[in-house]
């Protein structure tokens, strides 16, 4: 410790010259580069049986549940988070191509949407939060990106979703329309028969059968079709992004501060070195 304190009084005017130079070219740089704005909307998983009609219309579940999602339902949203097609669509809907002043040509949006992801973060918290996190040097766009890209998240779900209980209803609808005709066509050989025979008491036996599979066909199609109506949602926004008070990036006092600190340290560096050097040319 002697040492360097013997060392510091020796160099300390070079040290403190390179560490005041450091600063100065800090602020320099600071001053020319923009700074950025962070905008943060975060939602909360809606709950999973939502969009499950076997839950919904569970009598004996329904109570189990809660009335928000778990952290484990959002793993999938992080997924679709990483697919071009939800930057691709913000940026084509706010225009971020003007914005980031990207040449006209065929290849712009798909630019604007790669420059819109590198400042883009989606994120899981620890508090079980979803949060998106863009970053512009607009303030207001900033937060407008945040905000579209958790609505763009939130319809994809809600679509895919709603499209696959469309299916099912479709389905649901295809075979009552089968069973249907089935139960006609019984219904039309009964009349011709005699009720009394063996063969009748089978067809009417099957006529039930198909009668009450009927019912419930009608009663999932219902279900179904309320559950299309409905349309869960897979998000639920607890809190738009809105527009900074301050900056985000870069933090000056931050940045001034590690460079003071890494210059001092360099200059200490820089001074053994030297002091090596002269001690063994003399």
């Amino acid at each position: 410790m002697p040492d360097l304190f013997e060392l510091f009084f020796r160099w300390w005017r070079q040290i403190v010259l390179l560490v005041i130079v450091t600063v100065v070219l800090t602020i320099v740089v600071l001053f020319f580069v923009p700074e950025k704005y962070l905008g943060v909307a975060t939602a909360l998983p809606a709950p999973a049986y939502a969009a499950d009609k076997t839950s919904v219309f569970s009598q004996n579940l329904q109570n189990l549940y809660s009335t928000l999602g778990s952290p484990d339902d959002l793993d999938k949203i992080l997924g679709t988070a990483r697919l071009d097609t939800v930057y691709m669509s913000v940026a084509s809907r706010l225009n971020l191509a003007e914005h980031y002043q990207i040449k006209r040509d065929t290849d712009s949006l798909q630019k604007a949407a790669y420059i819109l992801k590198d400042k883009t973060r989606v994120i899981k918290t620890d508090y079980g939060e979803l949060q998106v996190k863009v970053w512009d040097t607009d303030k207001s766009l900033a937060a407008n990106l945040a905000n579209a890209i958790m609505e763009k998240l939130q319809q994809i779900h809600q679509d895919v979703q709603t499209l696959n209980n469309a299916l099912l209803f479709s389905e649901i609808n295809k075979e009552y329309a089968e069973k249907n005709a089935e139960y006609q066509n019984l219904h039309d050989s009964l009349s011709r028969m005699d009720i009394a025979s063996a063969a009748a008491q089978i067809f009417t036996s099957r006529q039930a059968a198909l009668l009450q599979q009927m019912q419930e066909y009608q009663e999932l199609a219902g279900q179904y079709k309320l559950m299309m109506d409905a349309k869960p949602q897979a998000l639920i926004i607890i809190e738009r992004a809105k527009p900074a008070l301050k900056a985000d990036e870069p933090r000056k006092l931050q940045v001034i501060v590690v460079a003071a600190i890494l210059s001092l340290v360099f200059g200490f560096f820089a001074a053994l070195v030297l002091e090596k050097k002269r001690k063994m040319t003399s």
